[in-house]
């Protein structure tokens, strides 16, 4: 791997793209997310939620995490993201825990997508760890008293 020298800006990585005679730029972030969006409703996901990461990571602009109904589910929607982001013209930088199934990551640069059982969900909170001091307050919460 080359070395990058620490006086030059940092440029981010363009999106690799899986077939480039076919496109001739990176697939926008937007883009993709629909692509995403489209393969988890297309296979039935539950419990959909989109958490922009902009400004609190470099490592992706929007975590995905939906839920499955059974490891078999899990892996068939994560095997159909991975589908749709080749047919968008991006390829998986990796696909982690596909053999258990109870989770499954799919990096795909500026979006990653975690596709999990309930709860495997429930006891990890991606959503409560990457939305902390985001939250409005509860309607119910302010009528206690």
């Amino acid at each position: 791997m080359p070395v990058r020298d620490p006086a030059l800006p940092y440029v981010p990585r363009p999106l690799l793209l899986a077939n480039s005679a076919r496109n001739d730029k990176p697939v926008s972030t937007s883009r993709l997310r629909q692509q995403v969006l489209q393969a988890l409703e297309d296979l039935k996901a539950k419990d959909i939620r989109e958490i922009d990461v902009r400004g609190r990571t470099s490592i992706a602009d929007l975590l995905v995490i939906a839920s499955g109904t059974s490891t078999r589910h899990v892996k068939s929607i994560a095997d159909e993201v991975v589908k749709f982001a080749k047919k968008a013209g991006v390829m998986p930088l990796g696909v982690e825990g596909e053999q258990e199934a109870e989770w499954v990551l799919v990096d795909l640069g500026d979006v990653i997508v975690h596709v999990m059982l309930p709860r495997i969900r429930e006891f990890y909170g991606l959503e409560r760890l990457w939305t902390v001091g985001d939250r409005e307050p509860d309607a119910g919460a302010a009528s206690v008293g």
